[in-house]
């Protein structure tokens, strides 16, 4: 980062406003992301993109003619809330559907598929792909599972340009699906990324080491080795993907990107082996790009990606683009300028509350304070935990999610909403603060809990127990994975006759628990060695949360 000061809450909105200032021609920006300035053709497919800030230009910086309809654009590395998904969607959506295509990341696929099933009940065709192209992150078999990296580009590049064709919604997800089929990435760094606003990097190198197997949230590789020279860091770079192209596959589309600090005389310098290198392997590049597409704030390093195109994607690949990060060939204006309307979500409904339900929500607002204010003074240690094997991120979203849940609380209670509209409406400001997973399970198990807690008759244990069967559903957690479910299984566990500090104890000891435990699901997973040892952050938090909330509930009785 550099050295001028920022303030961070106002850092990625003030920064999508530069931006579409900047290129008010091609984008407009709209609730929860940015948009074609033009509006979608009708009878076209809307492809929306999207993800956390930090990796321009992805994700905004593709949206334009050949490419991207929309962008939803999160919190810094931070994935969007399904709330800003909607709102793109809507407003990208010409009447043929919608592409909505991302990253493989829990909170990514959390908040797009709630998203989804939203927009396809209010008739509009969606269809999903994810990006699954980091051979680092797990093995050929398990490739379901892997990350998306610097592959975002060419699965954008082929599902845009074959929207922009007018083919039908299944076939352009298809041929985005064979696009990220065919394409492999792996990365390295040189140092980690400094976070706006923080003064040392997610992550530290020994010195003369590098970090192998990057992702792109600032989030340490896989392992450590000595730095080597262009020649031999071309083959590292490059073996583990020609060891998974497929047989008899066609010259690879090559893309050598830019993790955010490397300079372009560096990638050139290193692109020139790297070719060398492919070449003594017998592989010889049909199309080759390099230049910083998918990176990862200001970290030192590059990935590699290879995407083995048949003829008809490599069409598509070749195709004009014209986005402000991207841009091919001649592209013919096609729609006029257009107003993106997007309608603001209605109130989330309720009845007004009567005296003693007037007192039940202002406890519950005062522990949704009391929660936000506890979370901001553990931000540090929870970032530290979260940057063990993740990406450092995890106090902020948390504290942010928390202060506008406590927000949204207060003035929903004083319209005199119940108790169940209430904790619904904090439960969606904490998702559109927070974002990412937690942003994602925390709003949905509060909605949860909010409908078992009916006015005059609440029931804590059956709304505790409803965000638990919620939380691990979505999370695909289970006990020992090293998950908030840990947590939260041991206060559901204790709520069998315990009292509010009883069930927090239990929470408490069930984050505690998860030090001894390797991640097995969620961003840590692929790093769950280095884990042990550490309780989670995700468990860590909830502890916090059901402490501080019995401490204010019993308090305030």
């Amino acid at each position: 980062m550099s050295g001028m000061l920022v303030e961070l809450d106002d850092f990625v909105p003030e920064a999508l406003a530069g931006f579409c200032d900047l290129h008010r021609d091609i984008v407009l920006q709209v609730a929860g992301g940015v948009v074609r300035a033009r509006t979608t053709r009708k009878d076209k497919v809307a492809l929306v993109v999207g993800g956390g800030s930090g990796h321009y230009p992805a994700f905004a910086g593709y949206v334009g003619a050949g490419l991207a309809d929309g962008a939803v654009v999160g919190n810094i590395f931070a994935s969007p809330s399904s709330r800003q998904v909607r709102d793109v969607a809507r407003a990208a959506e010409g009447g043929k559907g919608v592409l909505l295509c991302f990253g493989n990341y829990t909170g990514d696929v959390l908040n797009f598929e709630l998203a989804a099933e939203r927009l396809r009940s209010e008739g509009v065709p969606v269809r999903i792909v994810k990006v699954t192209d980091d051979v680092a992150s797990a093995p050929e078999a398990q490739r379901s599972i892997r990350r998306g990296v610097a592959g975002d580009l060419v699965v954008f590049k082929i599902a845009g340009a074959a929207a922009e064709r007018g083919l039908s919604l299944d076939v352009v997800a298809d041929l985005a699906e064979a696009a990220n089929d065919a394409t492999r990435s792996f990365g390295i760094a040189f140092r980690g990324c400094t976070m706006p606003g923080a003064s040392e990097p997610l992550f530290s190198l020994p010195p003369g080491d590098m970090g192998v197997g990057m992702g792109i949230h600032g989030e340490p590789g896989v392992r450590e080795q000595p730095l080597c020279s262009a020649q031999t860091l071309a083959a590292l770079l490059a073996e583990p993907l020609l060891a998974e192209m497929p047989p008899g596959a066609p010259r690879p589309v090559v893309v050598l990107n830019g993790l955010g600090a490397t300079k372009g005389e560096e990638l050139f310098y290193l692109w020139h082996h790297i070719r060398a290198y492919l070449r003594s392997q017998g592989v010889e590049p049909i199309a080759a790009e390099a230049g910083e597409f998918v990176t990862s704030f200001d970290m030192g390093g590059c990935s590699l990606t290879m995407s083995w195109l048949h003829d008809e994607l490599l069409d598509l690949w070749h195709s004009p683009a014209f986005a402000p990060a991207f841009r091919r060939g001649a592209f013919a204006d096609l729609v006029e300028a257009g107003t993106v309307m997007v309608p603001a979500p209605p109130p989330p409904a309720g009845r007004a509350a009567d005296a003693a339900e007037t007192a039940r929500v202002r406890k519950l607002v005062c522990a949704l304070e009391a929660i936000a204010a506890a979370l901001g003074e553990a931000e540090p240690e929870l970032n530290r935990l979260d940057a063990i094997a993740g990406d450092g991120d995890h106090g902020r979203s948390m504290a942010a999610g928390a202060r506008a849940a406590g927000l949204a609380a207060r003035n929903a209670h004083a319209s005199e909403a119940d108790l169940g509209a209430v904790l619904i409406s904090a439960a969606d400001a904490w998702c559109d603060a927070s974002g990412g997973t937690s942003g994602a399970l925390w709003a949905a198990g509060l909605r949860a809990a909010a409908s078992s807690l009916e006015p005059g008759r609440p029931q804590p244990l059956s709304a505790l127990q409803d965000a638990a069967d919620t939380v691990m559903r979505l999370a695909g957690a289970r006990a020992g994975d090293k998950t908030v479910v840990d947590a939260l299984l041991a206060a559901v566990e204790a709520a069998q006759g315990g009292t509010l500090r009883e069930i927090a104890a239990a929470a408490t000891r069930g984050a505690e628990a998860t030090a001894s435990m390797a991640a097995r699901a969620g961003r840590a997973r692929p790093l769950a060695a280095r884990s042990v040892g550490h309780p989670d952050a995700g468990a860590t938090s909830f502890a916090i949360c059901l402490r501080v909330a019995a401490q204010s509930l019993e308090h305030g009785e």
